[in-house]
């Protein structure tokens, strides 16, 4: 079942075509082992639970953020001129608004100048489109979750400039926040920490929601971070959603019960790269450098 914060029409999002929701084929009830299932997911209106924020997480939040440094995504001059931040660029025929000192700096290095050497006030596109998908299942419970929606927090402030979403998922998944809504770091964290911790972990459900998130966006500008054990067992073989994305990157928590194999499969199909992280302190550094590759 596909959980959003509000009513949506669309009917059923599907991660199969029928089936058990005990573990199903491949995995005993009650394991971390690995299995597939054929299970189909409906789309409901509202976010389950009611617990309340937890300290000892959003003190973690706050201790992740302050060492969290994503880069900004490079520029884009010819795709996406018109839209976003004002900025200096070189001419290139559609602008006339010259910025003239750095046009000035420009031709006392070359005193016969090239058109290129004028420089223009331009408005530049260099926005993302990030879907965050954290692991809320059974198996990330404890410090492992406190982590996850820490993270979660933390990424949510540093991504103030980008579109946005949020998937926490177990055998089933909510919508915390669509791509292009807004939500300030607190209420997001606090909405995370009232899904109780529960169910199998089907990886591949948030990654085909995470895919429709992003049908619209240009593929340069999308990319999803997947936050998880990667012990997968419900559902379907999640590595053909992964590579159905532009771009995956994997967070592995691998201070319990992991696999290492699927979370650097997931990353190879996906594109992207695999992080691994025993503690939370791990966790500022490894998601800087996966926004910087």
């Amino acid at each position: 079942m596909l959980y959003q914060p509000a009513a949506a029409g669309g009917g059923p999002v599907s991660s199969g075509t029928g089936g058990r929701r005990d573990g199903g084929d491949g995995a005993a009830r009650g394991t971390g082992a690995v299995g597939f299932t054929d299970e189909r997911g409906e789309l409901l209106p509202a976010v389950p639970g009611d617990a309340g924020p937890d300290p000892e997480t959003l003190r973690r939040a706050q201790r992740i953020a302050a060492r969290l440094a994503v880069p900004r995504p490079r520029r884009d001059l010819t795709a996406r001129r018109g839209v976003g931040e004002l900025a200096s660029v070189r001419y290139r025929g559609t602008s006339d608004d010259i910025d003239l000192d750095a046009t000035l700096e420009a031709l006392a290095e070359h005193p016969v100048p090239e058109d290129d050497d004028i420089v223009v006030r331009e408005r530049v596109r260099t926005r993302r489109s990030v879907v965050l998908a954290v692991d809320v299942s059974g198996s990330m419970r404890g410090e492992r979750v406190r982590t996850a929606a820490a993270t979660v927090g933390a990424l949510a402030a540093e991504l103030s400039r980008d579109d946005l979403a949020v998937v926490a998922f177990w055998s089933d998944a909510a919508v915390l926040v669509r791509l292009g809504e807004r939500a300030t770091p607190s209420t997001l964290l606090d909405t995370l920490l009232r899904i109780p911790v529960r169910g199998l972990t089907n990886v591949s459900f948030p990654l085909v929601v995470a895919r429709r998130q992003l049908a619209r966006v240009p593929a340069r500008d999308a990319r999803v971070l997947l936050l998880s054990d990667c012990v997968h067992n419900a559902g379907p073989d999640p590595r053909t959603a992964a590579a159905g994305l532009p771009r995956l990157d994997v967070l592995l928590d691998a201070s319990g019960e992991h696999d290492t194999d699927l979370g650097r499969d997931l990353a190879r199909l996906g594109r992207g790269r695999l992080a691994v992280v025993h503690r939370y302190t791990d966790v500022a550094p490894a998601v800087t450098r996966l926004f910087g590759g």
